[in-house]
């Protein structure tokens, strides 16, 4: 397999559910878009041209995905979208059609059908291990991001910067505020039951952010020895491969150069979830390079950041005593690696509950990002600094080297605040049955004719 470098390719994978066009129930038929090969038997992958689509654990669920790593976005959405016309199509004759977000507000997960054809007895096993009739198996769907890198130092790098991201995509992506047709109080359910999914084996998920491991062999022997000792006794047949076992929010494939990123709630059209992705790579590499720390008075000019060289980030005293980030890119690349999991893991928690308005009162972490302090003594943000601030900051850095189209839905996006933000504002705490079918229609036109909700055109 061609290895490719640091930010030279990535992959992006969909994953939306099928639902009854009247009812919305789901309607465990992926296979009518997968359909047959020439002898008739029933396929599971198909390829058009660069987008290919697959089947996932359950039945009603139908993933799209990069057939290979791509190097630009350029027309990246409308593919993706001509896809999901043509599945829409095929689920017309029987009165279904795709329905976006991260979770199905109404669905009764014990209700779910595992995939019945290929690779059936890895979902078996994954059903007897930990019983996928619960909503975090079967009612998850999310876009993945798959970031090339080549070797241990850009390993290093890359997973780094994803560590201190992690943390912040409820905030921008949250889609899934309702289970069990009420609010739930996370406005990202989805991760909420997703970091419990695997209770029984919790070494599988850690504590969703992975941990400060940045080579192959700190990797292995932090998490790859750990997940396979302790799925063993369950895993008698040894079915499951410890590169799909792991389930932190980013996983590292390194039979493949890729790291994956699992935490995006899937939005309501293709364009928004590509907006997401390209702000998402934009943000890592300014994380990687020091682009933050230029874009405030506490840190490096961009061109030093991108240097190769330990540059100097910062002279200023005044700086030196305002941001704790370090004044060379060597140094300031080592400071990235110490950011404690815990402390990860507990911000990723406030944002899982209450996404952009989730308060951010770490001063080091915000100091990453370019975030000035009023109080240089003990380091006392201006005001409370909420994760969607910190997005708008963070957009207003990146936001050239996102394509024209990502801009145009990236902004509208943070005007308006999460998918899942506006869904409660249109529904409420308990809406009725009927509600839920009205507006969750509207996010199925949204896919439909790829444009987002609850913004006027």
């Amino acid at each position: 397999m061609e290895q490719f470098k640091i930010w030279e390719r990535f992959g992006v994978e969909m994953e939306f559910m099928i639902v009854d066009r009247d009812t919305l129930n789901v309607l465990p038929r992926a296979d009518v878009p997968l359909g047959k090969d020439k002898d008739g038997n029933q396929l599971s992958d198909v390829e058009y041209d660069d987008i290919g689509l697959s089947n996932e654990l359950v039945s009603h669920v139908l993933e799209f995905k990069c057939a290979h790593p791509k190097s630009t976005f350029d027309g990246l959405g409308k593919r993706f979208f001509h896809e999901i016309r043509r599945a829409n199509k095929k689920l017309e004759k029987i009165n279904a059609m795709l329905l976006p977000s991260a979770c199905h507000p109404f669905m009764d997960p014990a209700e779910m059908q595992l995939w019945p054809y290929d690779c059936l007895d890895i979902y078996q096993t994954y059903d007897r291990i930990f019983n996928c009739k619960g909503h975090g198996w079967a009612n998850l769907q999310s876009t993945h991001l798959n970031l090339s890198f080549n070797g241990d130092e850009e390993f290093g790098e890359l997973h780094a910067a994803i560590r201190l991201l992690l943390p912040l995509i409820p905030a921008i992506a949250a889609s899934s505020p309702y289970l069990d047709s009420k609010y739930t109080g996370y406005r990202d359910a989805r991760i909420n039951v997703y970091r419990h999914n695997q209770d029984k084996v919790p070494e599988i998920t850690g504590q969703v952010i992975p941990e400060q491991a940045y080579s192959y062999d700190e990797y292995n022997k932090q998490i790859f020895v750990k997940v396979k000792k302790a799925i063993a006794p369950y895993d008698t047949e040894h079915l499951l491969n410890h590169f799909f076992l792991n389930s932190r929010g980013a996983i590292a494939r390194f039979d493949r150069g890729a790291i994956e990123i699992r935490l995006v709630d899937i939005q309501e059209c293709p364009n928004a979830d590509i907006a997401i992705v390209e702000l998402e790579i934009a943000t890592l590499k300014a994380i990687a390079n020091g682009k933050f720390a230029g874009s405030s008075s506490a840190a490096a000019s961009p061109e030093a950041a991108g240097s190769s060289n330990a540059a100097d980030i910062s002279t200023s005293s005044e700086n030196i005593a305002a941001n704790p980030v370090p004044h060379t890119l060597k140094e300031y690349r080592e400071f990235l690696r110490n950011f404690d999991t815990t402390r990860l893991a507990e911000l990723l928690n406030k944002t899982v509950k209450d996404a952009e308005n989730a308060v951010i009162d770490w001063p080091e972490f915000l100091a990453v990002f370019g975030m000035n302090f009023a109080d240089a003594s003990n380091n006392t943000p201006a005001a409370p600094v909420t994760a969607g601030d910190l997005w708008k900051h963070i957009y207003s850095v990146v936001k050239n080297d996102l394509t024209e189209v990502s801009q145009s839905f990236m902004e509208k996006m943070l005007e308006r605040g999460t998918l899942s933000s506006a869904l409660y504002k249109a529904l409420g705490d308990a809406p009725a049955h009927e509600a839920f079918v009205t507006e969750y229609k509207k996010l199925a036109d949204c896919l439909a004719h790829n444009r987002l909700y609850g913004v006027s055109d």
